[in-house]
């Protein structure tokens, strides 16, 4: 069995969810920065809606701890495409690999630094010396911390950062942590779980740029036009679907994903990903294009931070046409 192979009867075997059984579809691995969530519940649920099978497509999910791993998955083809940040595109672009983005999944960015409101700081500054925990070392919640403390002038070594998981909100509440570099969905349970009360710093109002991309190798980009474009479509058929049926989708989080079993809780979500997969730039250019210039700008800073050894373009390594 080769190892193409054996990541498809692995994903299978364990239960992960995977477009509904056909003869004769093509295969499509995505590798993605997570397990089976509910934010992301319209890539699980080809068993009853078809999305992807109307598209003659079988959706093979690879779960992963972060957009690097995503991203080395892909580099190591044991996926097609990866559900990745912009800061591991922008690495593993300084490194010289061949890759494209061919879709911005969430044009708008969707991360936060947050700490409890008794605290009574003002800003990021205020965080010199602190404790801050992350969803991982290899996830854009680190990133995301690093590029706002340089916004406010602080080096990654002026505070201490510390892995607390995705479902992180326990390590502040009991003081382990300082502060949290989190997502909107995390906040948002937080909030409607606990009640605890938050400063939030939306990393948006300091500079917006896209949270997440589909990216892949160059060679697929040539050499399989057909079928990404078919992906495409598909992934934009199971958003709209989302988007105007938001209710059956957290109907359908129970049965698909891992974190779906309280309607509430997943109906909130996907109405926080429906907001964030849609921007005014979006709005004028089609469904996941790619802001190029606002990602040229985030690869910038990721530069003049450190996180990227040299300067790259964005542009040449985009793609406009699906």
């Amino acid at each position: 069995m080769n190892k193409r192979n054996f990541i498809v009867w692995t994903v299978s075997a364990f239960g992960l969810p995977v477009s509904w059984a056909q003869p004769n579809l093509d295969t499509i691995i995505l590798a993605g920065w997570s397990r089976p969530i509910t934010e992301s519940v319209n890539l699980f649920v080809d068993e009853y809606k078809h999305f992807f099978a109307d598209q003659n497509i079988k959706l093979i999910y690879l779960p992963g701890n972060g957009g690097d791993v995503a991203m080395q998955n892909l580099l190591l083809k044991h996926a097609d495409i990866a559900f990745t940040d912009p800061g591991s595109f922008f690495i593993t672009l300084s490194r010289g690999e061949k890759i494209r983005a061919i879709y911005d999944i969430y044009p708008k960015n969707v991360f936060n630094i947050v700490w409890l409101q008794k605290n009574k700081w003002k800003g990021v500054k205020d965080l010199k010396g602190k404790k801050i925990g992350v969803f991982s070392h290899s996830s854009a919640t680190k990133t995301n911390l690093l590029l706002m403390l340089e916004l406010a002038g602080l080096k990654s070594t002026d505070v201490e950062i510390v892995v607390t998981g995705p479902l992180n909100f326990a390590p502040l509440i009991t003081s382990q942590v300082d502060a949290l570099a989190s997502t909107d969905t995390a906040v948002w349970l937080a909030q409607k779980k606990r009640g605890v009360e938050l400063t939030i710093l939306q990393v948006q109002d300091f500079i917006n740029y896209s949270s997440d991309l589909f990216v892949v190798r160059e060679e697929t980009y040539l050499q399989k036009p057909a079928l990404l474009k078919r992906f495409i479509a598909a992934y934009r058929n199971s958003f709209l679907w989302m988007k105007h049926q938001p209710e059956e989708a957290a109907l359908l989080a129970k049965k698909v994903v891992l974190d779906g079993e309280i309607f509430d809780e997943s109906l909130g979500i996907i109405h926080l990903r429906i907001k964030s997969s849609q921007s005014e730039f979006t709005g004028k250019y089609g469904l996941g294009t790619v802001n190029v210039d606002s990602l040229q700008n985030a690869a910038n800073l990721y530069h003049r931070l450190g996180l990227i050894d040299k300067p790259i373009l964005v542009a040449p390594y985009t793609a406009v046409d699906f």
